[in-house]
């Protein structure tokens, strides 16, 4: 969905950005997180492949696979259109998403979403989800076991929802869908495809990060326009 000039520019001037673009070369290294493989035992990984979404979603609620469990308020499934075009995926709840139980809330998801709407899109209009479905004590990075355990889940939710398009927002979110240990400066910018169906990933900044670093909010406008240009020309 295509926006006329002035509705683009007020968008943009929501993010911090002004209307305009130019070159920026600073860019975020970040620390590697190992690149992590799929680590449930087979016949798990096949019992949840065969899940629907209300049964899924019951699966996730109810899940003591890591031990993330014992620490959590409540697990943090997804938020938005079940079948959405775009699926954004971010690292892992937060202390306010653990209490709310949705996705990017607070000034990071008031970030999301003014980024969204850059490109036309309503919250509601995307599926925003996590690598993670329960929050990391002191909101530490996730570990890989801990990845392991709830990639099964989030694999079903891409298959359920069958996007157009996944936004990768953050470092841990891009490598872990990727298997990379590249930094997400190296990651973004580009075109990739996730699993057998190929679907088109396209990595960009987290927003929280974005709140840190305002100056990257620049190379995150040019995310999200390959990530629209891209989710059109898919059909």
């Amino acid at each position: 969905m295509a926006l006329d000039p002035q509705r683009q520019t007020a968008y943009l001037e929501a993010m911090g950005i002004q209307p305009w673009l130019a070159r920026d070369a600073n860019p975020e290294a970040g620390v590697a997180l190992p690149p992590v493989q799929p680590g449930l035992p087979g016949a798990d990984a096949e019992a949840i492949a065969a899940l629907d979404w209300q049964a899924l979603q019951a699966a996730v609620a109810n899940c003591t696979r890591c031990e993330l469990h014992r620490s959590r308020t409540q697990t943090v499934f997804g938020v938005g259109d079940p079948q959405a075009r775009w699926l954004v995926i971010g690292e892992a709840p937060g202390a306010e998403e653990d209490r709310q139980g949705e996705p990017f809330v607070g000034r990071a998801g008031q970030l999301l979403d003014a980024m969204l709407k850059a490109v036309g899109l309503a919250r509601g209009q995307v599926y925003i989800t996590n690598i993670l479905k329960c929050r990391p004590p002191n909101n530490r990075d996730p570990h890989a076991d801990e990845v392991a355990c709830c990639t099964a889940y989030l694999q079903r939710q891409i298959e359920l929802i069958d996007p157009a398009l996944i936004l990768a927002v953050g470092r841990i979110a891009a490598q872990c869908l990727l298997y990379s240990d590249q930094p997400i400066g190296k990651l973004r910018g580009q075109v990739h495809r996730y699993g057998e169906a190929g679907i088109p990933l396209v990595a960009t900044y987290h927003p929280a990060y974005l709140l840190r670093s305002p100056a990257e909010k620049r190379k995150a406008w040019q995310d999200l326009q390959l990530a629209q240009r891209t989710a059109q020309g898919r059909g």
